[in-house]
């Protein structure tokens, strides 16, 4: 299934969504998934899980709308299903005050769990931005990160790109908080 197809954003609405996404292991799942379809015990094999622990996970994502069922096949009597994302990328809603993002937790341990001696660029930068240039550094992430979207292709390595521009609260109300 050609990621043409697909719409664009999924937007995360509801608290079995959100359990979904959740999980370490789903995020990997769907990146398995990011690009071509896959079979459970593809899935299984690419991620070194056993087949009934893919299917279990599988089945919580398809139900909750994150993945579906593009093409299936008879292999010896049995249906053999093909999943793949039900959207290029996912949205999800704004974890509230104090709540921590699941892609920043995702990515962290997707990056912890990366090969040492690959190539990485990480960098934290601390800026001092008017509302204005706040907002167009915002846009022109997001608009280079759909750009390389655009040109990836399936048979190439993966290469994950997490951004996180926000305004951290001040440190006084940091240390408020902490009391």
């Amino acid at each position: 299934m050609p990621t043409d197809d697909l719409p664009e954003t999924f937007h995360v609405t509801t608290e079995e969504q959100l359990r979904a996404v959740s999980s370490l292991t789903r995020h990997r799942i769907m990146a398995v998934l990011r690009f071509e379809p896959a079979t459970i015990t593809q899935i299984a094999e690419r991620m070194g899980l056993a087949k009934g622990s893919s299917s279990y996970h599988v089945r919580l994502l398809e139900r909750a709308g994150l993945v579906k069922v593009v093409r299936t096949r008879k292999v010896r009597g049995v249906t053999e299903r093909y999943y793949a994302m039900a959207a290029r990328s996912i949205m999800l809603p704004d974890p509230g005050e104090g709540g921590p993002d699941v892609l920043m937790r995702h990515a962290v341990a997707d990056l912890e769990a990366a090969p040492v001696e690959s190539e990485r660029h990480v960098r934290m930068a601390h800026l001092r931005l008017t509302g204005e240039q706040f907002t167009e550094l915002g846009a022109r992430l997001q608009a280079l990160a759909d750009e390389y979207r655009e040109l990836s292709d399936p048979s190439l390595p993966d290469a994950s790109l997490v951004f996180a521009l926000f305004r951290p609260a001040s440190h006084r109300e940091a240390e408020g908080d902490a009391k």
